[in-house]
This record gives C-alpha cells, structure tokens and sequence, in this order.
C-alpha cells in the first residue's frame, strides 16, 4: 500500500493511528518512502486537511484512520469532498477477513458505509489486490468529474505478499483533471451561436473552472465579448474579484441585490462547471422560467437537471473554452460588446457604497464588515483564505475582493458541516507553505475541532485564525429571527474566552473588543512566524445586515 502510494507521487498523508493500523504503520515508519504522514486528533480533521490539500495542489488528497469509530468519523470529509468534485482518498484499515461475521470489535460493513457516499469505494480481500485497486481508486478520482474514493485494508492482508512487479501507476493519475475530454464536435460553435444571438448574457461559474484550469480561457472570452461573469461560492476565483468583468456572488449566501439584479436581467445565462444548484440560484428562483440557458460541465448528468438547456457542452472546461475561443477567432469576431463591464461598475459601486460605511463602523461588538475590510488592506495577494459556513461566510462571499484568479478561498459549501476551516487550513498549508493562510470560523465552529490546535502548533504552520465571537449558532439563530419571527430556541450558548483556549496550546494571541485596535492586531498576527488566532468578539448575524437574500429587505 505504501508503495503504491509513493508511485502516484502522494507526498502526505493525514490520518491517526489505531489497532488495525499497526501493520501499516510498521511500513511507514521502516521505508523510504518520502511521504509525510501527519498524525491529526481527529479522522474528521485528517479528512479536511486532505480536503483542503486537494483544493490546493491539484493532486489526490490521501487521510487515513483505522477501523469502526475511524471509519465512521472519516465520512464527513469523504462526502464533502465527493460532492465539491475533489480528489480525496481515504484508506480505513479494518478487521481481519477471517473474522468477519464473528461479531469482533470494530466491525463495520466498510464498503456499505462508504458507497453512498464516495465515487468509488471497495474493501480490498486480498493482498494481491491491492496494487490493482489503488490504480483503480486513483483513476476514479482524477478523470471526469473528480471525486472520493475509498479504500478498506484489513488488517490480516497487510501482513500478505504481492508480486513486486505489480507496483506501478500511471503517472497522469497523480493529479487532476487526468486525461481532460473535449466536447463533442459543433458544441463550441452551438454554444457560440447562442451567445451572440442574446442581448443581455451572464455568465455563472462554479468551482469546475478553477478546477480545471480554465481561468486565463475564461478571461479571454469574457473580454473579448464584454461579458459579465458571477460566481457561486466554490466558483470565486474563476477571474479575480478585481476583473472588471467580475460581478461576484450571486445567490443567496454572499450574493446582495444589485448582484441578483443581473441574475434577474439576464436573458441568457451561461452556467460554467456548476450545478445550478439552490444557493447560486437562489432556490431557482433565477433564471426564471423560459431564460435561454447553455451550460458547460465536465457531468453530463448536470446539463438540463435543473434548466431546459438550449445547449450543453459537455467536456473538460478548460478544453471547452479553448474551443469556443478558437470558434470566434476563426469566425474573426470578438469586438461583439455587451457592455458587462459598464454594468458590472454600476452595480459594484452601489453595492461597495453601502459595504463601505458599515466597514467603517466603530459598533461594538465589532460589525463583520470591519474584519473583512481589514482583511483586504492587510492580507498579502497570494493569501489563502478558509471559512467555516457560518457568520464569516456571507460577508466574505459578498465582498472580499480576491485580486488573483485561482483557488485563493475555500468554503465546504457541499455539506456545510462546521468545524472545517481549522484543520482544512493545515491542509491548505501544506499544499503551499509559501502563502499565507488565514482561516475564519463563529465560535461554534471553534468548538467543534478546537483540539486539531496541538497539530498545528506541533507542525509549525504560520496559520492565522479569527474566530467571529457572538456566543450562538448564528447562521440559526438569524433564520430564527427572520423565519420564525425571533422566537429562538436552543441557538445560544456561553461565551468562551478562544484566545486563551489557544494560548494554552502555544498559539500567540489577541482578544479585540474595540474596532479600532483590528487592523494593527491583525497585521501583527499575518507578521508573526508561528500560528497566531485573533478573538473577535463580534456582531451577531440576527443583528447585522448579512448579505443572505432570505434575510434581507
């Protein structure tokens, strides 16, 4: 196993020891195998930092844990990853085939466990299988729509031989997308078509751009035609926020209405390696019914699930847009305007007029507005960004201004389970040590994964955390106030002092109350050479103006 590992050119694994594991252990420490393992306090924790390191370096995140409690504490990673389209693996060591059916500890049905939830998954029976298998796992994970796999190593096999002469991979599959597909012959030109015959197009990308690649073709096209392009959530990063054909978020987290207004306006919308899914489209409440619609997706199972689809075009999104590119240098076209960028300006400034006087609020507790604007005058460029889905993720969504295109954000926007962005971070880090890396979380995410601390401190990663303090689930309790007309029930809890929490673990530290201390405590922590977490004790969202369309106007 390790060796196969080393042939797809893994160069870390997150994962925590257990009983099944010891044999598999015994071989990482006695070989030469130049993989790092990084032993994390939770299989929860070890599954986001692959996540993360994924996201990251485009390679195959690898996490591991040992059987029954490990194999059921790795699947929230597992399926946060399957469905943003990210390769991870996660390898579960597991019981004895000889003892199955003998009611031994630990046992669990691995491969039922993992099914739903993975792109590919099996328990491997057999030592000789092993090579085959991880080949297998690994080209299920890197080619068409990336994904989850699972592998289950019982333990009596990791003690078997296999024929030496089976160890190999296929490079390509060391990272993704692997073998990327073209559309079929005349999509680009449908697609193109379609285009030019709109009047006022838009177009909507998710995450899949930046996976494959497809930023510079993506600007290309957007400039020569004039085009406005927004984003989902996973799909920030696809032009920099900065662009002057970046729109930003639309949708119902992050996106506000003078976004939504071309959303609304659009007459054709081109979806671009995304879902369509209920946040960007605000529960498909825009495009409205009867709005021409092309999609690009790498899935042919996306195109037309959610819109009648004028044209698909279905393939690598890179490849794709080269496509379309060559399409309309060939025709000699591109000086087509649209006038995206006027529009875009318009509808920026309107919404930066409104997010700019709140920024400068000297409320107390401290609006988020304020630490997002810090942000931006603080954090250098190449600065790696997490947020867990709570307080911090709307507003950054909305207006952070991201100055390079590429995988500069990372929100786990599939599932959304809290506690993420801690451990993710060290993931993110690893993948590239060279950035700087913040990550922002409510406190009630705080305390879900609080202990993966020691890790980070053991690992010595310059890792900057801010943790918005209000002392509630405040994603819930704002839908409380909005949806229930503020009868809230069970959202609150005491205030925790997180700044000594992570002092305790040899983190250096601030707690700010006063808005005006922020920003030079937040350059401080961005300077400081070690792990650092700022403690902001912070607005609550019932009681903000959070960019969420269904709690706004």
């Amino acid at each position: 196993m390790v060796k196969m590992l080393q042939a797809h050119d893994v160069q870390h694994i997150f994962g925590l020891c257990g009983d099944t594991t010891l044999p598999f252990y015994d071989a990482m420490r006695g070989m030469d195998h130049g993989i790092t393992h990084v032993l994390t306090r939770d299989e929860r924790c070890a599954t986001y930092m692959a996540d993360a390191y994924s996201r990251i370096s485009g390679k195959v995140g690898v996490c591991e844990g040992p059987s029954g409690g490990g194999a059921t504490y790795i699947l929230p990673g597992l399926i946060e990853a399957n469905e943003s389209s990210y390769a991870v693996l996660g390898v579960t060591t597991d019981i004895s085939v000889g003892s199955y059916g003998k009611y031994p500890l630990t046992e669990v049905d691995q491969e039922a466990l993992m099914r739903p939830l993975t792109k590919w998954n099996t328990v491997i029976k057999q030592a000789q299988h092993i090579p085959r298998m991880v080949r297998t796992a690994f080209r299920a994970m890197t080619t068409g729509r990336a994904g989850a796999a699972h592998l289950g190593l019982p333990y009596d096999i990791q003690y078997d031989s296999v024929d030496p002469s089976d160890i190999w991979a296929d490079p390509k599959h060391a990272s993704y997308p692997a073998y990327p597909v073209g559309p079929e012959p005349g999509a680009a030109e449908a697609a193109v078509d379609a285009i030019l015959s709109a009047t006022s197009p838009l177009i909507v990308c998710g995450g899949g751009v930046v996976i494959a690649g497809a930023m510079d073709e993506l600007d290309r096209l957007a400039t020569r035609l004039d085009i406005a392009v927004a984003t989902s959530i996973s799909g920030q990063g696809s032009l920099a926020e900065i662009n002057p054909h970046c729109l930003g978020v639309v949708g119902s987290n992050g996106g506000t209405d003078e976004t939504w207004e071309m959303m609304e306006a659009a007459d054709l919308v081109i979806f671009m390696g995304g879902r369509a899914g209920s946040t960007t489209t605000s529960r498909w409440e825009a495009p409205k019914p009867g709005t021409r619609i092309v999609h690009f997706d790498v899935d042919p199972m996306v195109i037309g699930a959610n819109y009648q689809t004028e044209v698909g075009v279905v393939g690598d999104l890179r490849l794709s847009l080269t496509a379309v590119n060559a399409v309309l240098d060939k025709r000699g076209q591109g000086a087509e305007t649209f006038g995206g960028a006027m529009a875009v300006a318009e509808k920026k400034s309107r919404k930066f007029e409104v997010f700019n006087k709140l920024a400068l609020s000297n409320d107390a507790p401290i609006r988020p507005e304020r630490v997002i604007s810090a942000m931006m005058k603080v954090l250098p460029d190449d600065a790696i960004v997490l947020s867990d889905p709570g307080t911090s993720c709307p507003y950054f969504n909305a207006y952070y201004q991201l100055p390079r295109a590429g995988r500069h954000y990372i929100t786990n926007r599939a599932h959304g389970a809290l506690g993420y962005s801690l451990s993710a971070a060290l993931g993110a880090w690893f993948a590239k040590p060279t950035s700087k890396i913040v990550a922002m979380m409510g406190d009630g995410s705080f305390g879900f994964t609080s202990g993966e601390l020691e890790t980070v401190v053991r690992c010595r990663a310059p890792i900057t955390y801010i943790v918005f303090s209000n002392s509630n689930f405040g994603w819930i309790k704002a839908s409380q106030f909005a949806d229930k007309d503020k009868r809230y029930y069970n959202v609150d809890f005491n205030r925790t002092d997180h700044a000594a929490i992570a002092s305790v673990y040899g983190l250096k530290t601030w707690r700010v109350e006063n808005p005006d201390d922020l920003e030079a405590v937040l350059k401080q922590a961005i300077e400081h050479d070690g792990p650092t977490l700022i403690d902001v004790i912070s607005q609550s969202l019932e009681e903000s103006n959070a960019p969420v369309r269904r709690w706004m106007g």
